[in-house]
């Protein structure tokens, strides 16, 4: 094989497709790109056996041929070069990468070993935008699980109802929600529950595509956009019906401009040391919001907000990160908070658009 491409397009390419590389496989033949040069373009492919992506660029084809190159090495002699023609040539189990003066000489693997691509036979589509997908995903992923004991808890659930899309997702300590009605059907109805991290991943890789095209299987999910193919596992299992969890009626809001309460949160959390609880005190005569925080030998915080508030007093704790997590995801001026008692869910909602909520579980109070 002897290929020559632009250093920025070959560099875009490697840092796509690394996103399906295995970093700590026993396998080193997950850890590389297999490369198959044809008809004037390159395909680039990487695996870890759960994720796959493969992604063509054009390039100037004086030998066809296929290779597997070790992965980050390959990554960081490219970053390393001037922006300039890379040429790349087999000789043997061995490459070379030549760009102006530089020359390296690379190790290479048999493509043979390499994993076949997968080739997922979907049975319904869908076509997102792919600005409203990032933006959907960025709202939801802070309640996405990291435990992998519990997989479901992992995904986030997409919900497609005609033109409404829905993503939901929860550790148990909060659930996050954000619909939006689309101006037409984005396919037919599905409800589907995806890995976080390749939603996260697919919304980054996307930027400069309009859409993205998820099709789905029994076990797996396929997302296209642009030149790129992303396949990831389905997660299997019953979400939970979050629906039931959300409180139908508050006793008590309070309306509060977004960057305020951020800012408070932020100062007064750094007296909530030692997973110590960030209590917020409503006072409906007074109209204000109280955030305090006190961490035993070490001292305490408060601070007090103006706010619109409705119903009756309450004092409600929180974990002070997971309540920043919220007012970060909100990504709105104004926001309302709802609290039934002190034993009960908080909510947060955006004020203008009642599209996303965050749903909160309390800390009990000493």
């Amino acid at each position: 094989m002897k290929i020559s491409i632009a250093r920025s397009e070959l560099l875009e390419a490697l840092s796509v497709v690394s996103k399906g590389m295995s970093a700590r496989s026993t396998l080193p033949i997950l850890s590389g790109i297999l490369f198959s040069a044809t008809n004037g373009e390159i395909q680039l492919q990487a695996t870890d056996l759960e994720v796959s992506v493969r992604h063509i660029s054009p390039a100037l084809v004086e030998q066809e041929g296929s290779i597997v190159l070790p992965g980050k090495l390959l990554n960081d002699i490219v970053r390393s070069l001037p922006e300039a023609a890379v040429t790349i040539e087999t000789e043997g189990e061995t490459a070379h990468i030549r760009c102006q003066q530089s020359s390296f000489t690379v190790r290479t693997l048999k493509p043979a070993d390499f994993p076949k691509f997968p080739e997922v036979s979907v049975d319904r589509t869908i076509t997102l935008p792919s600005a409203t997908m990032a933006s959907m995903v960025k709202q939801v992923s802070r309640a996405v699980s990291r435990d992998e004991t519990r997989a479901i808890l992992t995904g986030i659930m997409l919900v497609i109802e005609g033109p409404s899309v829905r993503m939901v997702a929860t550790d148990s300590y909060r659930l996050a929600v954000r619909e939006l009605v689309l101006e037409e059907a984005a396919g037919e109805d599905v409800e589907v529950v995806i890995p976080g991290k390749a939603l996260e991943e697919v919304t980054r890789l996307s930027t400069n595509s309009p859409d993205v095209i998820i099709g789905m299987s029994d076990n797996q999910i396929v997302f296209e956009f642009g030149k790129t193919v992303f396949v990831t596992r389905r997660i299997e299992g019953t979400f939970p019906n979050y629906k039931q969890l959300i409180p139908k009626e508050s006793e008590t809001h309070a309306v509060v401009t977004g960057e305020e309460m951020i800012a408070a949160v932020k100062r007064v959390s750094l007296m909530a040391l030692h997973n110590t609880p960030l209590k917020v005190s409503i006072n409906v005569a007074d109209q204000t919001l109280s955030l305090s925080a006190t961490t035993q030998d070490v001292g305490d915080a408060s601070e007090d907000l103006m706010v619109k508030t409705e119903g009756k007093d309450v004092e409600i704790a929180f974990n002070h990160a997971f309540l920043m997590d919220g007012l970060n995801s909100a990504g709105t001026e104004t926001v309302r908070l709802e609290v039934q008692s002190a034993l009960k869910p908080g909510l947060l909602r955006t004020v203008g658009d009642e599209g996303f909520l965050y749903l909160l579980m309390p800390v009990r109070l000493g």
